[in-house]
């Protein structure tokens, strides 16, 4: 016997044959619920099993009124202890005598004891170790649910370097320029970044340069690979805390197999992850590129990880080797 085909199946003629109370199983079934969902109204969230109409339309006032006279005519439950406003007398009055003149030390066995370890915090805690028994609390038992205060330290000052004048040195090649810091510096061009590489590429005077904060992607990225190649005076390169992807960084991590003055780089804590592939890249390089003894960088993957800080230790131990002779 052959199946029949589900296009031919005629829905209609199905539900014509359906009692009411199959209809409304039915739709009961076919409703989308989402019970999860804490910020659905309670009737979206599940399916209204009541059979019961409504008694009348809602009145508020009337709600109100019967709520109100709920209140006033359901009578209070009577207190355990109580209330007369008078300030009883201190319940114990020895132990807190003894806690407020026990010594910080003291007061941290005590805690331990009575198992009420948040009574302290860590800093009021190694304080006490560090009184060697001296009463540092003049306050007792009162004083150890107070916050610590802590010393407050006033903000970075801005960037003050100008980055029209830095760049003017750099393509002029002025010898008085030798460390270029434009960290933090938020509003600098991209254009601008890129001609700062772009003319590093012929400088043969900075030695040090980062732009850490800076907002780069990956067209500056680039032009810091066409620069890697060509200069050979750059030894410090700081590029941290932007916005480089993988395919930026992958770049310059080839661009560094040609490179032979760069000593120290810092890549860490750009805007995403730069992948395993890029990290697998990264330790390569650094175990064919002898000159980089500094990298500024967390690795994901323990592979590269490891590969890298051996590769680091036996660039160190290579430059030691050769500062001997």
């Amino acid at each position: 016997m052959s199946k029949a085909d589900p296009r031919d199946i005629d829905e209609d003629a199905i539900l014509r044959g359906l009692s009411a109370e199959e209809l409304e199983q039915l739709e009961g079934e076919l409703q989308e619920m989402d019970p999860e969902n804490a910020m659905l109204p309670a009737g979206m969230r599940q399916r209204d099993q009541t059979k019961k109409g409504p008694t009348g339309e809602f009145d508020r006032d009337a709600l109100m009124e019967h709520l109100q006279r709920q209140a006033l005519e359901h009578e209070d439950r009577e207190d355990l202890v109580p209330f007369t406003g008078e300030k009883k007398g201190k319940a114990f009055p020895e132990l807190e005598e003894a806690l407020r003149n026990a010594t910080d030390a003291e007061m941290c066995d005590i805690a331990a004891i009575l198992g009420m370890y948040t009574l302290m915090s860590n800093k009021q805690y190694y304080d006490a170790l560090g009184s060697l028994g001296k009463i540092a609390n003049t306050e007792g038992i009162n004083s150890v649910v107070k916050p610590d205060t802590y010393r407050t330290y006033p903000d970075e000052p801005p960037n003050p370097t100008d980055v029209e004048e830095t760049l003017s040195k750099i393509q002029m090649n002025d010898q008085s320029l030798q460390d270029v810091n434009l960290n933090n510096i938020k509003d600098i061009p991209i254009p601008t970044l890129k001609e700062i590489f772009y003319a590093m590429a012929e400088n043969d005077c900075v030695e040090s340069l980062s732009i850490a904060a800076t907002r780069s992607n990956d067209p500056v990225a680039m032009a810091v690979a066409d620069m890697l190649v060509s200069n050979t005076t750059l030894k410090s390169l700081n590029i941290e805390s932007n916005f480089i992807t993988g395919e930026g960084m992958l770049a310059i991590v080839k661009a560094l197999a040609q490179n032979t003055t760069l000593t120290e780089i810092k890549i860490d804590n750009q805007r995403q992850k730069l992948g395993d592939s890029v990290e697998m890249e990264i330790a390569k390089m650094l175990e064919n590129n002898p000159s980089i003894v500094k990298i500024g960088y967390h690795f994901t993957q323990q592979g590269p990880r490891a590969r890298a800080a051996f590769a680091i230790t036996r660039n160190n131990d290579i430059l030691r080797q050769n500062r001997v002779r």
